[in-house]
């Protein structure tokens, strides 16, 4: 049972082997000042049926609530197998196949991972996951400072998550590279400024997302072309669940695809963990952070899973490796591979579509109330951003009390407002009658 403390022979001879008489000789060179002598403050032992009730009492304390928020992180729905295969005993990790040769469970789900992204993106490389969508986006704008000659910044439109923004901010401090942001026009990236700023040249790559922050499907058309002729590389940041219907980065001419990839299936878990995915061009294979798992046969013409690219601090000179990041979000790469390969290419599409119908059907009844207004008018996906006549901390407040998550706020008049597959019509319905009997008890 991998649950289940030690026995005293088995400490006494692991003891023995060390070389000590006691547990208490490991810590001899801790200083008595600071070691702990009192007792832990631990509740008496139970049985499974009382511990069992003991968080079944915890839980009834909670107070769930219907999520129509997202803004980066989104209520998707799993099939229930998923937690179970991710813990067959030749998947389960959460770390990096340091003795490649025998980790080929994990191995092949990387591998698998990796050819799904690059499809779902429409590009030709993906590398084994980042941590997140920031820290990936982020990535991505170090592969174009390195690709770009004498280059001093990265462009970021305005109209990305102000979290990814931040975290770009912290790399170019200390990477010493600039960071300008683009404009926006209409809730979109503004085409004029993007060109103006390109115009100054110096600029290694520019930073988009799709759908952008405020849920609005943003066109590229050309937009590479812009980047390309000013020498720099073109980047989307996107919600990968939204590609399974929308255009991908390899359709709009993207260098680099990168983005979280949370919507498909992780479980929202307070904000994390999430799973970061990168893929490229093949030309800039070389500039990618990170690893690759390769297939090729053994000396016995039998399948196996290598790892081909490992550019990374520990394998290389510090100054000359893509990255500092040794580690990937294994267990969550793995997860969104099981997810993706039970769903299927149908599945996906259908959940993404299930969304859709939702959002602008949410969408037109609130309009209808008089109270929502939109706040841009351009194309959305699953997420929209209206302006209220009202106060929204106390909208979200109210909502909240009576069993509705509604959305995150943008500014002191605006609010997001994200649909799942997993909210239903008369979910759609009670928020919508919510709102309305929240207005009526204010009057």
């Amino acid at each position: 049972m991998k649950y289940l403390p030690h026995t005293s022979e088995e400490l006494a001879e692991m003891l023995s082997v060390a070389g000590v008489k006691s547990l208490d000789d490991l810590y001899s060179d801790v200083p008595e000042a600071i070691r702990f002598r009192r007792e832990y403050n631990l509740p008496e032992a139970m049985s499974e049926i009382e511990i069992r009730n003991y968080f079944d009492r915890l839980a009834s304390l909670n107070d769930p609530l219907i999520c129509f928020a997202g803004a980066g992180c989104y209520d998707h729905y799993a099939p229930s197998i998923v937690q179970s295969i991710i813990q067959r005993s030749e998947f389960l990790t959460c770390y990096t196949p340091y003795q490649a040769e025998i980790s080929q469970g994990t191995l092949h789900y990387i591998f698998e991972f990796q050819s799904m992204m690059a499809e779902m993106t429409g590009m030709d490389i993906s590398n084994a996951s980042m941590y997140d969508g920031a820290t990936a986006t982020a990535e991505a704008a170090i592969m174009a400072m390195a690709a770009g000659k004498k280059c001093t910044k990265v462009l970021v439109s305005s109209t990305i998550d102000p979290r990814v923004r931040a975290v770009l901010e912290t790399y170019a401090h200390f990477h010493g590279f600039g960071l300008e942001t683009v404009g926006e026009t209409n809730g979109q990236t503004d085409r004029n400024d993007l060109q103006a700023r390109l115009n100054e040249g110096g600029v290694a790559g520019v930073i988009v997302q799709q759908p952008n922050y405020y849920g609005v499907i943003e066109d590229f058309s050309g937009m590479a072309d812009i980047c390309h002729n000013a020498k720099s590389l073109f980047i989307i940041n996107s919600i990968i669940a939204d590609l399974a219907v929308l255009k991908t980065p390899g359709e709009w001419g993207a260098d680099i695809a990168v983005g979280d990839g949370q919507s498909l299936g992780i479980p929202m878990n307070f904000g994390g963990p999430g799973v970061g995915y990168m893929c490229c061009t093949e030309k800039l294979l070389r500039k990618m952070p990170g690893r690759i798992v390769g297939l090729t046969k053994d000396n016995r013409e039998q399948r196996a899973f290598v790892l081909t690219l490992q550019a990374r601090e520990q394998h290389i000179r510090r100054q000359k490796a893509t990255s500092n990041i040794c580690s990937n979000q294994s267990l969550m790469a793995l997860y969104v591979t099981i997810y993706l390969s039970l769903m299927g290419k149908q599945g996906i599409k259908e959940a993404a579509e299930l969304s859709y119908a939702g959002a602008h059907y949410l969408h037109d009844e609130l309009v209808a109330t008089g109270w929502f207004k939109p706040k841009f008018d351009a194309p959305f996906f699953n997420e929209f951003c209206l302006t209220y006549d009202g106060d929204v901390d106390a909208l979200i407040e109210e909502c909240a009390d009576r069993g509705f998550l509604v959305g995150v706020k943008t500014d002191d008049s605006s609010i997001l407002i994200a649909v799942t597959e997993q909210r239903t019509k008369q979910d759609i319905d009670n928020l919508v009658e919510t709102i309305k009997s929240i207005r009526e008890d204010a009057v």
